[in-house]
């Protein structure tokens, strides 16, 4: 059984109105002067990576097919649109039969962006296409904050393990989004039970200060946890005094247990001060999983502790203090015409304020030097250069409104991890910087 097939109070019936009220009103405007079925071209990119960052992830591309399978206007949906004068019936009749029948393509999930990267190509009429703008974004934006941030976290850490644990930091259903992209950026376990039911991703969990806080005494409260879940538990280890703590949860336990967790006070003292207790006591195989508000620097600041395993919460699902990759969606060519044949043509914005965009239908490719390591994004509008046609970055994901590229969380995580090796070393570096590649146009 897949649990992603049977739904979820997480999920909704219909995406059709995670929009803005002027997708609705342009789309209306547009049936009445005959620009609705002008062929059109939409992308997905960033002026800018957010202030310090070296790169950026794609997280949420599955999560954009599924809302894209979804919007649908159903009864109730077209009766609040009627109800509130949203938009006139025409306009309703037509969001009756909606369905996207266009194109989509996009970097795949889990590969890495830089300014300018079209990481999504919405292709189709304009008005099928305008409609998905507000929901695209939201998801992407979203999504490539967190995997982003999991990213940086999941370099700072190494090897060591990494526990999502911010469900109660956040919206309770952005807290499932955020595993899922926490996952994709490395993370390799959540604390959160709906995203582990929905996406398959491994869920942990012990016990927490309360539990302790109920009983008599930390002893009591160490003996029925490991009567119940075993010595290969974690023990809350900071309810009162830590030296204490650690003595009674190996007397408990003996000395295969699990684990022991850490979740106050200067991580880094009290981790060494554990540690040399714990074998000193003979607890020698017993692990140390450290909380306490984390961010990738606490994590790199850890590096030389004798920590197993972290739990990150508020920085994680907040995006590490950028909470959105500030994505916008452009439209960049469009048809001279309603004719199917009519050529397009390229279409951008100028203002002044750095909100400029670039018009035409691009490609995009990352060039690499001869030891294979990535050292240019390359974008442009006509044919590809044959030295990059073998780089391309964009796959079909959607093909005359049909999904053809879902894929396995496992693979976008997968695809991280080697699109994160393959740049430059001072991609992982946590200090301030630009870019660590250049976009180029062509």
């Amino acid at each position: 059984m897949n649990p992603a097939d049977l739904g979820l109070p997480v999920d909704v019936p219909s995406t059709a109105l995670f929009t803005d009220h002027y997708e609705l009103t342009m789309l209306q405007a547009a049936l009445a002067n005959g620009t609705a079925d002008r062929r059109s071209v939409f992308e997905v990119f960033t002026r800018r990576l957010p202030e310090g960052r070296r790169y950026g992830v794609v997280a949420g591309t599955g999560r954009v097919l599924d809302a894209v399978e979804n919007f649908r206007f159903d009864s109730a949906v077209l009766e609040f649109l009627r109800e509130r004068a949203v938009v006139d019936m025409r306009t309703l009749d037509w969001l009756a039969s909606y369905r996207f029948s266009g194109d989509i393509w996009g970097y795949p999930e889990g590969e890495v962006y830089f300014p300018g990267s079209p990481v999504l190509r919405v292709e189709g009429s304009f008005a099928e296409c305008v409609l998905l703008e507000t929901v695209i974004l939201s998801i992407l934006n979203h999504d490539s904050a967190i995997a982003a941030a999991a990213s940086r976290m999941s370099s700072a850490a190494g090897d060591r393990p990494l526990i999502e644990m911010g469900a109660r930091r956040t919206h309770e259903l952005a807290a499932v989004a955020a595993s899922r992209a926490a996952y994709v950026g490395g993370f390799t376990s959540t604390s959160d039970l709906a995203a582990g039911f929905r996406y398959g991703i491994p869920t942990v969990g012990t016990s927490a200060h309360a539990f302790t806080l109920v009983h008599d005494s930390e002893r009591d409260a160490f003996t029925a946890q490991v009567a119940s879940l075993g010595r290969g538990t974690t023990l809350l280890v900071d309810t009162y005094d830590v030296a204490e703590a650690v003595r009674t949860a190996v007397e408990v336990a003996g000395t295969d247990l699990g684990a022991v967790r850490i979740d106050s006070g200067d991580l880094l003292l009290v981790a060494h001060r554990v540690r040399q207790q714990l074998d000193e006591l003979g607890a020698t195989s017993t692990k140390i999983v450290v909380t306490s508000d984390l961010d990738e620097y606490a994590i790199a600041s850890l590096a030389a502790a004798p920590v197993d395993a972290y739990g990150v919460g508020t920085q994680l699902v907040t995006g590490s203090g950028h909470p959105t990759c500030s994505m916008v969606y452009k439209l960049v060519a469009r048809a001279t015409s309603a004719d199917p044949k009519a050529a397009l043509v390229p279409v951008a914005k100028k203002s002044t304020g750095g909100k400029t965009s670039i018009g035409g239908r691009k490609w995009a490719a990352r060039r690499r030097d001869p030891d294979g390591v990535a050292e240019a994004e390359v974008i442009g509008v006509g044919p590809v250069p044959s030295a990059l046609a073998d780089r391309q970055l964009l796959t079909h994901l959607v093909k005359a409104g049909e999904v053809v590229a879902r894929e396995p969380l496992e693979a976008a995580r997968d695809r991280h991890r080697a699109a994160r090796a393959s740049l430059p070393l001072s991609a992982t570096q946590l200090s301030r910087g630009e870019a660590v590649l250049p976009t180029e146009y062509v």
